[in-house]
């Protein structure tokens, strides 16, 4: 899997955004785009049939839209970013106004590329990206995929823009039903890690505020020091682990539950169950 990092391209300036769905996903990816100086404001434009996801898209001071044509006529990228179930019903409203100036970015989980390039007009260009939440807080994982027609500047493009909102990485598209189970699905399992971790501080005198707070850093501290030391997440957890003291007693625990077991099945669990949406 190649890394985004190495690949960069200046975004055309007035280069013009759109999306067909303005939930918070949208409403992320817009706000990374904006706040990196990527893309102005008043270049991107939503639609969406509910009123209230339109007022929080327009608080960004982007243009909203009840059209979906007219969200593909007035942007050079449009966003999929509906309802898997929603996908096809949409791209068959809008293929009339498809030009070829339009690449097509969908971040419906499990939906094929095959699939949106059979509904839209031949040889359009479209990039499938599965990214994550926590784009929310311009933390997200994303990984994208190529259409049979999109140009190798589409990647760069797309790739730039993702990094906006956290990192991002170019894959097959047969990885992305695994990429959905791990950091597609990953940051529940996160949230319930932290939860957890927070009510055994709990369990054992804290506050709930300083338990959660320190639990969630903690959380927070250790992926960083994955992502930033280059050493595999074993040796860091050896790092803390004294003969004969708290760590190693903690992980003995953690092993007879089953601890990493249970988090392998999940993930696995989540990519079938990807597979199966989008067959």
């Amino acid at each position: 899997m190649a890394s985004s990092s190495k690949k960069r391209c200046v975004v055309p300036e007035n280069m013009s955004v759109g999306f067909i769905g303005a939930g918070r996903m949208a409403q992320a990816m817009s706000r990374g785009f904006i706040e990196s100086g990527m893309i102005r404001a008043n270049n991107i434009v939503a639609s969406d049939p509910d009123a209230s996801m339109l007022g929080f898209i327009q608080k960004l001071g982007v243009n909203t839209t009840e059209d979906n044509k007219e969200v593909v006529a007035k942007s050079d990228l449009i966003c999929i970013a509906v309802k898997p179930n929603n996908v096809s019903k949409v791209l068959e409203e809008v293929a009339p106004v498809v030009t070829t100036k339009n690449i097509f970015l969908s971040i419906a989980a499990g939906i094929k590329i095959g699939m949106i390039e059979k509904l839209l007009p031949e040889k359009t260009r479209v990039i499938r990206v599965m990214p994550n939440t926590p784009a929310l807080v311009q933390s997200a994982a994303s990984v994208f995929a190529m259409g049979s027609y999109a140009q190798n500047g589409d990647g760069d493009l797309v790739a730039e823009l993702l990094s906006s909102i956290g990192i991002c990485e170019e894959g097959k598209e047969s990885l992305l039903d695994a990429v959905t189970g791990l950091s597609g699905s990953g940051p529940a399992y996160a949230f319930a890690a932290i939860e957890s971790m927070a009510d055994g501080g709990v369990k054992m005198g804290l506050p709930r505020d300083l338990a959660q707070k320190l639990a969630a850093q903690t959380m927070l501290g250790a992926a960083k020091m994955v992502l930033e030391s280059g050493k595999h997440p074993g040796e860091l957890k050896d790092g803390v682990c004294s003969p004969a003291g708290t760590t190693i007693a903690a992980m003995h625990k953690l092993e007879k539950a089953g601890f990493r077991g249970a988090l392998i099945d999940a993930v696995e669990a989540a990519t079938l169950r990807a597979r199966e949406l989008g067959s």
